[in-house]
C-alpha cells in the first residue's frame, strides 16, 4: 500500500483487516489497528508495518505492507527512508518474498494536481522493477459518486502511461466512511456506505486472487542499485577532492624542487610549505529523529564507502555495497571485516606543513636518488589516482543503466541529483556515446518533472552542504 500523506490509506487498511475479520453493519462495531510499542524511539523510526491477518472465516490469510504517506513535510530524506525500509524488508530472511499487487492509494476527492503529486507518484514507481508493471493497481479513497472525476482520471493516465505501457488499468473506490462514530438514530444512513464498502472489497479481493504472485528480486535489485549510485557518487566526490589536493601538493613539491635545483647536502636551512590533505575521522551531526544515521566505512583505505549506511544491517556483509563479501566502493575493494559501520566519518582536511631538506633528502633515497625519478614516482600516483577515478565513474554509470534497464522510473530523486556530476565525470573518461545517452536521459526527465528540476537543484545544494 503505497499513497500520498493524506489520502487516507490507513483508514483504507483499517477497513481491509475488519472486512477480513468478517465485521459487519449489523455487528455495531468496528476495529481499530494499532501499534504498540515499549520504545517510543523505535516507533518513530519504523517507517514500514507488515500485517498479517489470519481470520478463520476468511478463505485466505493477508498481508498488508504498509508504507508511511509521501510528499509530507520532511521531504525527500523522509520518502527515500521508505525505500530503504522496503530494501530490508525484501532482503530479510523473514521478510517477504513475492506480492500480488501494488496498491496506489489515491485520494479521489483532490483537485490540486500539481507537480508535487506528479513527483510522488514518479517516486513511488520508482521503487519498483519493470516487471511489476501489471501488478498495479489504484485504490480510490473518499469516493462516494459513481463516476470519478474525468481531470484526476486524466491525470492519472498521463502520469502512468510513460510507465505502465498501456491504456488499462484496473482500478477500485471506497468511500472511507465505515470508521466514522454516529448515533443510534444516524446508523440507517450509514448502512448503504457499508454496503457498498463490502462490495467494493469483495470484488477487490475477487480480482486479487486470480492474480499470480510476483517476484520482488528484480524490485530488490533496484532498491540495491540506487543505494549502490549513492555511495558511489559520495565516495567519488571524496575520492576527485583528494586526488587534486595531492595534485596541488605535488605541484607544490615541483615548485620547491625546481628552486633547489642545485641542492647540496649543505643546504641545512633549506625549507619549503606545502598544503598537506589529510583524512580526520569526525562524529556524525545527526539531528535527534536521526539517530539512526551511520556510515559504513573502510578503516584500510580510510574512506566513507556508504553515509548514511544501511541503518537496518548489523552483517557488513549485508550491506547494499558489498557484493561476494567485498566492498564495491573503496578503493581497495577490500573484504567487509576491514570495514566497520559507527556514527563516525571520514572528512578530508588540509594542513600547512613546513618541510625541510631532510624530508627531501628522505623522498630522494625512496627512489633512485635523481630529482627526476621522484617526479616520475609523483606523476605515477597521480596516474593511478585517475584509474581508479575512472573505475568508480565506470560503477556509477553501470548502477544508473541498470536502474535505467529495471526500474519502473529511473530517474527518481535519488538519481536525478547525481545526473549531472556523472555527465560531467563521463566526459572526462571521453565516452561521448554514453554522454549522449545520459543527456538524452536528462532531458527527458528535465521535460517529464518540469517545475520538480527547481526543487532537485535547492535539495541538491542542502545535500552537498
Amino acid at each position: 500500500m503505497v499513497g500520498e500523506t493524506g489520502t487516507g490509506k490507513s483508514t483504507l487498511i483499517n477497513a481491509m483487516i475488519n472486512y477480513i475479520m468478517g465485521v459487519r453493519w449489523e455487528h455495531k462495531m468496528w476495529l481499530e489497528v494499532t501499534e504498540i510499542s515499549e520504545h517510543q524511539t523505535e516507533s518513530q523510526t519504523k517507517v514500514v508495518t507488515v500485517y498479517d491477518v489470519y481470520a478463520p472465516s476468511s478463505p485466505f490469510n493477508l498481508t498488508v505492507i504498509d508504507t508511511p504517506g509521501f510528499g509530507d513535510t520532511e521531504g525527500f530524506d523522509k520518502d527515500k527512508r521508505v525505500s530503504e525500509a522496503l530494501q530490508q524488508l525484501f532482503r530479510s530472511e523473514d521478510g517477504i518474498r513475492e506480492i500480488h499487487a501494488v496498491c496506489l492509494v489515491l485520494n479521489a476527492t483532490d483537485v490540486r494536481l500539481h507537480e508535487r503529486k506528479r513527483y510522488i507518484l514518479d517516486e513511488i514507481l520508482s521503487l519498483f522493477g519493470k516487471d511489476i508493471e501489471k501488478h498495479i493497481l489504484l485504490l480510490f479513497t473518499h469516493q462516494e459518486k459513481k463516476n470519478l472525476p474525468k481531470r484526476l482520471i486524466n491525470f492519472i493516465k498521463e502520469s502512468l502511461i510513460k510507465y505502465v505501457k498501456n491504456d488499462e488499468y484496473v482500478c477500485f473506490t471506497f468511500d472511507n466512511c465505515q470508521s466514522e462514530y454516529c448515533d443510534e438514530k444516524d446508523r440507517e444512513s450509514y448502512k448503504t456506505s457499508w454496503d457498498n464498502g463490502i462490495e467494493n472489497f469483495r470484488k477487490f479481493f475477487d480480482y486479487v486472487n486470480k492474480i499470480n504472485p510476483k517476484s520482488l528480486d528484480m524490485t530488490e535489485g533496484v532498491l540495491r542499485a540506487r543505494k549502490q549510485l549513492d555511495a558511489c557518487v559520495g565516495n567519488l566526490r571524496d575520492r576527485i577532492r583528494w586526488a587534486e589536493l595531492k595534485k596541488q601538493e605535488l605541484e607544490q613539491t615541483k615548485t620547491a624542487l625546481d628552486k633547489c635545483e642545485n641542492y647540496k647536502e649543505e643546504q641545512k636551512n633549506f625549507q619549503y610549505e606545502v598544503d598537506e590533505p589529510y583524512k580526520k575521522l569526525v562524529p556524525i551531526n545527526a539531528s535527534w529523529w536521526e539517530w539512526s544515521k551511520k556510515a559504513t566505512r573502510c578503516e584500510v583505505c580510510e574512506e566513507n564507502c556508504h553515509y548514511p549506511g544501511c541503518w537496518w544491517v548489523s552483517n557488513l556483509s549485508k550491506c547494499s555495497v558489498m557484493t561476494e563479501g567485498k566492498c564495491t566502493v573503496c578503493t581497495g575493494r577490500c573484504h567487509h571485516t576491514k570495514h566497520v559501520k559507527d556514527s563516525n566519518k571520514y572528512v578530508i582536511k588540509t594542513r600547512k606543513v613546513t618541510k625541510t631538506n631532510y624530508d627531501l633528502k628522505k623522498q630522494y633515497e625512496e627512489v633512485v636518488g635523481e630529482k627526476k625519478s621522484l617526479m616520475i614516482k609523483l606523476e605515477k600516483d597521480i596516474q593511478q589516482m585517475e584509474k581508479e577515478k575512472i573505475r568508480l565513474v565506470e560503477e556509477c554509470y553501470q548502477c544508473l543503466e541498470k536502474l535505467m534497464e529495471t526500474a519502473l522510473k529511473s530517474t527518481s530523486i535519488s538519481s536525478f541529483i547525481h545526473l549531472d556530476f556523472i555527465i560531467e565525470k563521463v566526459k572526462e573518461t571521453g565516452n561521448q556515446e554514453r554522454v549522449r545517452k545520459l543527456e538524452e536521459l536528462k532531458r527527458r526527465a528535465t521535460e517529464e518533472n518540469r517545475g520538480l528540476v527547481e526543487r532537485v537543484c535547492v535539495y541538491t545544494q542542502q545535500m552537498m552542504s
